[in-house]
């Protein structure tokens, strides 16, 4: 939905597929190879043009301050990055857990750098926005990056990587699991051999897994336990650093036979795997 007042625009949930670490910088960072698969869970973000400059966030958000909402500073960074000298009120709905591994709040603010580039008329191209949303953090680049792709360095090395259709069951642990505490654990897999796209496409049976997913099941049981109940239908795994785990069905009715059967008190949805991002033609590359 959009006008030249008002935009209404999805924030896509991302999976990944797999994430390898296989080394670490010497400034620290860690260096990984992933499979990014985009999925039709998503927050909506409500868009409102101002024509003071000022730029708002309107609804709370558990947990976000205003001023650390990554949307509140995408938008600041674009307008200060073009200078711009329109603002924005965002209203964010917001549906994907925080802190599970699926990329809620950078995918927040790649739907806010390009609603924006487009709603502010500035006409940036992709490569552009990339480059600010790596500054913003590390997955943001592949939400910009619009497709579903296979990523390389510190997950801002993208590139296209067709994945077959599948509808996954995705359950949300009730866990949030700081990322800079699982990469930092002495036990974390930092020497994973490395893999090519050639080689993922191949139809070569690789040893896919996430390295994160043994420290986090040991630090938080719950996660454990979530892994266990699922891996009894699917292959089972942890997106991202958690807590969020996953597993593919080839239709919507196997998945939803499994959800189904989850025991009470747990939770989860049946989401379905997309080709692109809902929003990938509205930047130019």
């Amino acid at each position: 939905m959009e006008s030249a007042m008002k935009l209404t625009c999805p924030a896509p949930a991302k999976l990944n597929l797999f994430l390898h670490v296989v080394g670490r910088r010497p400034d620290g960072y860690h260096l990984l190879q992933t499979l990014f698969r985009f999925i039709d869970l998503h927050d909506t973000l409500h868009f409102a043009l101002r024509e003071d400059g000022e730029v708002h966030r309107t609804n709370a958000v558990e947990g976000v301050a205003e001023e650390q909402d990554l949307c509140v500073r995408a938008a600041r960074l674009l307008q200060a990055e073009a200078g711009c000298a329109l603002g924005v009120d965002i209203t964010v709905e917001k549906r994907i857990p925080m802190g599970g591994g699926l990329g809620g709040g950078s995918s927040d603010a790649a739907t806010t750098l390009i609603a924006l580039n487009r709603m502010w008329a500035l006409s940036l191209p992709r490569a552009r926005l990339m480059q600010l949303g790596l500054r913003l953090g590390a997955d943001v680049p592949v939400f910009v990056f619009g497709e579903n792709a296979f990523a390389e360095g510190v997950g801002e090395e993208l590139q296209a990587c067709p994945v077959p259709e599948a509808w996954y069951v995705v359950l949300f642990p009730p866990a949030h699991v700081p990322t800079a505490r699982i990469f930092a654990h002495p036990e974390l897999t930092r020497d994973t051999v490395s893999i090519t796209m050639r080689a993922l496409l191949s139809g070569q049976n690789l040893p896919l897994r996430n390295d994160l997913q043994s420290v986090v099941c040991d630090l938080y049981p719950e996660v454990a336990s979530y892994m266990a109940w699922l891996g009894r239908y699917g292959a089972a795994m942890m997106t991202g650093s958690g807590a969020c785990v996953f597993a593919g069905f080839a239709s919507r009715s196997e998945a939803e036979t499994v959800l189904r059967q989850l025991p009470q008190g747990m939770r989860g949805v049946v989401a379905q795997g997309l080709a692109r991002h809902p929003l990938h033609d509205w930047v130019s590359d």
